[in-house]
């Protein structure tokens, strides 16, 4: 059985996952049309369309969903592969600069299995003062949140996250429950920094007129989190970095909407670095790690 291309079963993966041909050039690093390139040279091969037209766009078939689903933890199986027996012969300093609710609430949790992985990397862990900030002279690599617009650097697109209040189950039971969106109203509103992700939520809920000026304003993720575990309020968070905390019951999710942020987050290093051997394996490392979490 004649096996397609890598190259075009990961620009099916990243079209997949992004929903647009032109997101999947960016993460990529191709042009658009060598994508649509790859993934008709794909269907060629299979013998089966993997792309339907709805509209102006294009979208995949359910064959093509489910393929692409197959493709996924096919590739997935190959860089765990690829991390465990590549370590040999990679060593040296590597300091990655790393936002710090991302740091703390995901990174810090698995950052010892690529430890294990690279005995002869000496890793350190930096935070930046702006969740975009990718300006630290001592930095080989960022994990930063923003819109993917940073001049002169490479950005590799690492996850798209959605927000959605989540609060503890202290909170929702001394409340007495929220039976709709204007509930949240009732507690604390917990903020990072600026009330826009609430603003956005309030919006999409259809709640008029709402008060989000007289909640809690914090300047770190950490901060929030702990506030909201503690029952002090109800926090805006998505399910990456509160995944472990839901899933021990520590928070819980009262509303099934959620809003897709407009920023995302990106593994982002200069030009000139792009052939850093621990930073090539950082980078298989950390989206295995990701691919992991949403499955």
């Amino acid at each position: 059985m004649r096996i397609p291309s890598t190259q075009a079963l990961r620009a099916l993966d990243s079209f997949a996952r992004h929903g647009s041909v032109w997101r999947a050039a960016d993460e990529l690093h191709l042009t658009r049309s060598a994508v649509s390139h790859q993934l008709r040279l794909l269907e060629r091969d299979l013998g089966f369309d993997l792309l339907e037209r709805i509209g102006k766009g294009v979208a995949l078939t359910p064959r093509g969903q489910r393929y692409a689903s197959d493709v996924r933890k096919a590739l997935t199986v190959l860089g765990d592969a690829v991390s465990r027996h590549a370590g040999t012969g990679v060593g040296g300093s590597f300091s990655v600069s790393c936002t710090p609710g991302f740091a703390s609430l995901f990174l810090c949790t698995h950052i010892g299995e690529f430890r294990q992985m690279y005995p002869d990397v000496a890793l350190r862990i930096l935070t930046p003062r702006r969740l975009d900030d990718v300006s630290n002279a001592d930095a080989d690599a960022f994990i930063a949140f923003g819109v993917g617009n940073w001049p002169n650097r490479a950005a590799e697109l690492l996850c798209e996250i959605s927000f959605t209040p989540l609060c503890s189950p202290t909170l929702l039971n001394k409340i007495g429950g929220f039976s709709k969106p204007a509930d949240v109203l009732r507690a604390n509103l917990l903020h990072l920094g600026d009330t826009e992700d609430w603003a956005r939520w309030l919006a999409l809920s259809k709640v008029e007129n709402p008060d989000i000026e007289g909640g809690i304003f914090f300047s770190d993720m950490n901060l929030v989190f702990s506030a909201a575990i503690a029952g002090q309020g109800i926090a805006m968070g998505d399910e990456l970095t509160s995944r472990r905390a839901l899933s021990e019951g520590r928070l819980v999710r009262p509303f099934d909407i959620a809003i897709k942020s407009p920023r995302s987050y990106f593994l982002v290093s200069e030009h000139a670095k792009a052939a850093h051997p621990v930073l090539n394996v950082f980078s298989g490392w950390l989206r295995s790690k990701l691919s992991e979490n949403q499955r």
